[in-house]
């Protein structure tokens, strides 16, 4: 998967980018159709009507790992709102590194593993997390690259229910 560019400048860019925001698509999100790793079949489209945050990350990846209680927090407070949340693993290992790490922290919302079609499709994803909140309609209305908190996140979403 060299198509991710991961470089030393994304170590640096990772630990300073917690405000700067994404260069990808606008409009419409791209639609996908991948698998948790119990076989539940994600679709993005099928989520229309809810609001979604889709969360590009890795294990290996500090800031992804920080962020990820405060998402699952999130998630159990807004889920009944109709919040959903998507984390797309670009590990270069898929799921034989990916499921005993979501597996370990009971991660409580699905997880799939990303491609280089699916990481181009959003704009090419240069440095994770990366993260996208799709609104109702099915229209990226916000990008944030970096580390989001679990405030950050919550502020970004209220407006969108």
């Amino acid at each position: 998967m060299n198509a991710f560019r991961f470089s030393g400048v994304l170590v640096l860019l990772i630990g300073v980018c917690g405000l700067l925001f994404a260069a990808g698509p606008s409009g419409k999100a791209p639609n996908f159709t991948l698998k948790t790793f119990d076989g539940k079949t994600i679709e993005l489209d099928k989520m229309k009507g809810r609001v979604v945050v889709l969360n590009f990350w890795a294990t290996w990846c500090g800031p992804c790992r920080k962020e990820i209680p405060g998402f699952m927090e999130v998630y159990e407070k807004y889920k009944s709102k109709g919040l959903e949340i998507v984390g797309v693993s670009l590990d270069r290992n898929g799921w034989n590194v990916v499921k005993p790490y979501i597996e370990k922290r009971q991660v409580n919302y699905p997880i799939v593993v990303g491609d280089f079609e699916l990481a181009d499709a959003y704009g090419g994803i240069n440095a994770i997390p990366s993260t996208f909140i799709v609104d109702k309609k099915g229209n990226i209305a916000r990008q944030h690259v970096g580390y989001l908190s679990k405030e950050e996140l919550e502020n970004k979403i209220k407006d969108l229910f």
